[in-house]
């Protein structure tokens, strides 16, 4: 083949590629090529940040302070001194890590207002993707942190006040708790299925709880797939197991005032018709009553 042939197909080759590396660079999504290790703007963190200015400055109000966390400083103090060493990550030779403080007041934001971690990260400047590791850490160690101070398992001489409280309040004897289930809207995982579908036609989660006489929770499990109606829920949780197998320690049958003829009776849970009729559960009649 004449040279100056092959000089020009070797022209046009080059030329074909780079227009391929152009082609293909301009379908590229922007966000696949990272142009900052650290965005400019999440650098100056520590001088504008939400934490670093508003935050302080609520301090100087108790009640401007109370409205932002749901909380008084008090309690975020007492709730930092708490969670803070399981939450206290190590700086690196690349950066500084986020303190626990402001790591505490990102996940009580969040959980305060309901925002989205897109919202909280552009006011805390810091990424999206580190509110969410943040807030998932967080919440787990308030509840490591918390979970036997203010959530302890009920023992037999709390399940004794429990009752004690609902016969003094509502005059319904051998009455140790209220349970019902609540859907938690969620937005449906990845390959869930229908998993998470409920009846309401929305995705969710259910939280399970037992309340005392005083509408405080004593007993919570959250976790349970949206399909499963309330007594599905409570089947396949840790209560409700331990409600079938008799592990709950709850006090003895006791014989009810004016109903001596019907010997003792077992102390027992209340719920809607949602739930199963058990030794220790009842339920209202099925059906429609005047």
């Amino acid at each position: 083949m004449d040279a100056g042939v092959v000089a020009r197909v070797s022209r046009v080759t080059r030329v074909c590629a780079r227009l391929h590396l152009v082609y293909t660079l301009s379908r590229m999504r922007p966000c696949s090529v990272r142009r900052f290790w650290v965005h400019p703007i999440l650098r100056k963190r520590l001088q504008r940040g939400e934490y670093h200015l508003l935050v302080q400055e609520l301090r100087l109000d108790d009640r401007l302070f109370q409205r932002y966390f749901r909380m008084s400083k008090e309690v975020f103090d007492e709730l930092l001194g708490k969670v803070g060493p399981l939450i206290t990550k190590v700086d690196t030779h690349l950066r500084m890590s986020i303190g626990p403080a402001e790591r505490l007041a990102i996940c009580l934001r969040y959980l305060a207002t309901g925002d989205s971690y897109a919202t909280i990260a552009f006011s805390y400047r810091v990424g999206r993707s580190t509110v969410a590791v943040i807030v998932k850490e967080v919440a787990g160690a308030i509840w490591t942190a918390l979970v036997e101070e203010c959530m302890p398992v009920p023992q037999l001489e709390d399940w004794r006040a429990i009752a004690a409280g609902f016969q003094e309040r509502w005059e319904f004897p051998n009455c140790v708790g209220a349970i019902d289930g609540k859907h938690v809207v969620i937005q449906a995982p990845a390959n869930a299925g229908s998993l998470y579908f409920n009846y309401k036609s929305t995705h969710s989660l259910v939280l399970l709880a037992v309340v005392d006489a005083e509408y405080l929770f004593r007993v919570v499990d959250v976790g349970g797939f949206g399909r499963s109606s309330d007594s599905g829920s409570l089947r396949n949780s840790a209560f409700g197991e331990s409600l079938r197998d008799g592990s709950l320690q709850l006090p003895p049958d006791t014989v009810i005032a004016g109903s001596e003829r019907r010997g003792p009776l077992p102390h027992v849970f209340v719920g809607d018709e949602a739930f199963p009729l058990l030794d220790n559960l009842l339920r209202p009649f099925p059906g429609r009553h005047p």
